[in-house]
């Protein structure tokens, strides 16, 4: 075995995916200022920072029941809840999943939105089975948050043009169309009055999800505004709560109507010079659908992690014969290895590190590993997360610094509340390493001061719940009980 060799590589890799703090506040200012370019006009920067015209967060006050509907990939998801105000919180919570069939993904915009519409109606035929009154009555039309996880561009809070499928959809006659409107069209010709209350993407879900959650705590139970919200699973992005007139953009449109907006940053397309790039990322991006683009999103995100590991491994196999004489074959193959898979291997605790030796041995077919190379796949694991965790904490400092949340303002004898960044996805959910190590270093960016006045909390199911939640916000009867 060449380990020594193999030591080199991985010892050369640590260091060139280091990230200490003062990096990292460097990273920080980057963007910020990246942020502020993008707000000050389209195209100002990498990051989009575009406006998601989602001016009303709920207040926890909502009631009556709404549906949401979160179209992202092959499976859909809808989903109604019955909101009682702040005593009652979500009184009744349902969802139903559906597969989209695969000839439908390549058919028209009507065959697509027809089946969602057909799903929709007979889900909303179960209402009031049991418990709950339907908000139908009364005249009264009932109202969906639509989560639509495809580049869209939005030009109300209920519209926004197709811009281009992804994830395997290819339906022509769909972009450059209004997706509402196309779902709206769909509704009518299956008879369901329904109206469109709010288009969003998951992240400002998972942002409203987060602002209701916090605002029916009790105030001992760790409440505080929710500026943020964060999501770091297959893809990473973030939302976050700013004034209208630091929208220099938006401003110039002369439809500013409120003083607060939600901004959609994109921010896996961020990049800067201070970003520990290795050889291994830079060959991935250059193989990858998108080259250039979305290079935070490809050192950070759950759809990569996995496969930096496999490269390295690759490359230790290859020039250090670590797994032996013969290159394993299945090590050969893109994207074999997953997230969760490293994982799984980064947890492993068992004395003669048992999960290691499966997983290698069930995923690659490498069998008969030493104590030693097991050791050394999870010092691979823990170098390629731990970057990926301490790069999103500096991301979420930018954030803390636009918003001048890095440091503690007293007014009077009132500080400041709580600040709470609300994250989902599966990356943060399950990959605990990955959450501990993001949590650790924002505490030290912070200081103690400071980041004991900053909470990060996870908000489940912020694409579907906070669909219907937007919904409420958005509603067009002004949360009138029913």
């Amino acid at each position: 075995m060449g380990n020594c060799g193999a030591m080199e590589i991985l010892r050369e890799l640590k260091e060139k995916c280091e990230t200490p703090n003062g990096k990292l506040r460097q990273i920080a200012n980057a963007m910020k200022d990246e942020m502020q370019a993008g707000l000050a006009s389209e195209g100002g920067s990498e990051l989009k920072m575009l406006v998601s015209y989602v001016d009303n967060l709920p207040t926890g006050d909502e009631c009556g029941v709404f549906y949401g509907l979160d179209v992202g990939g092959t499976n859909f998801r809808v989903l109604r809840v019955q909101l009682g105000g702040k005593e009652g919180r979500v009184v009744k919570q349902e969802f139903m999943e559906v597969s989209i069939p695969p000839n439908l993904m390549v058919g028209t915009s009507d065959q697509l939105f027809d089946f969602i519409a057909d799903e929709l109606a007979k889900f909303v035929g179960t209402e009031g089975e049991g418990e709950g009154e339907g908000e139908g009555e009364g005249g009264k039309k009932r109202e969906l948050g639509f989560t639509f996880s495809f580049p869209v561009k939005q030009t109300s809070i209920n519209s926004g043009t197709l811009m281009r499928w992804t994830k395997g959809f290819s339906i022509a006659d769909a972009v450059g169309r209004d997706v509402v409107m196309e779902l709206a069209k769909a509704m009518e010709r299956k008879g369901l009055d329904m109206r469109v209350a709010a288009l969003v993407n998951d992240t400002i879900g998972t942002l409203a999800a987060g602002k209701y959650l916090n605002v029916n705590v009790n105030d001992n139970d760790g409440g505080g505004d929710v500026v943020a919200a964060v999501i770091l699973g297959t893809g990473t992005n973030a939302a976050y709560v700013e004034r209208v007139d630091a929208i220099p953009k938006y401003a110039q449109e002369g439809i500013a109507q409120s003083e607060e907006m939600v901004i959609n940053m994109e921010w896996g397309s961020f990049t800067s010079s201070h970003l520990p790039i290795t050889e291994y990322d830079q060959a991935l991006d250059a193989e990858s659908l998108n080259p250039g683009d979305h290079v935070f999103e490809k050192i950070i995100s759950g759809m990569y992690l996995g496969e930096i590991v496999r490269r390295v491994l690759c490359r230790m196999a290859e020039e250090a014969a670590f797994f032996g004489d013969v290159v394993p074959p299945k090590l050969k193959i893109p994207f074999i290895l997953t997230t969760p898979e490293v994982s799984a291997m980064h947890h492993d605790s068992s004395p003669d590190l048992k999960v290691v030796a499966n997983k290698l041995k069930d995923t690659l077919e490498i069998s008969s590993t030493s104590l030693e190379t097991r050791k050394a796949v999870i010092e691979l694991c823990s170098i390629v997360a731990t970057r990926g965790a301490r790069l999103s904490a500096a991301a979420i400092l930018g954030i803390l610094k636009k918003l001048g949340r890095d440091k503690v303002i007293k007014e009077g004898d009132d500080e400041q509340k709580t600040t709470v960044i609300a994250v989902d996805g599966g990356l943060f959910e399950h990959y605990s390493e990955f959450r501990h190590s993001l949590e650790t270093t924002l505490q030290q960016l912070l200081g103690k001061e400071v980041s004991s006045r900053v909470l990060i909390k996870h908000a489940n199911d912020g694409s579907g719940i906070g669909a219907a939640l937007l919904a409420a916000s958005h509603s067009q009867y002004n949360h009138i009980n029913i």
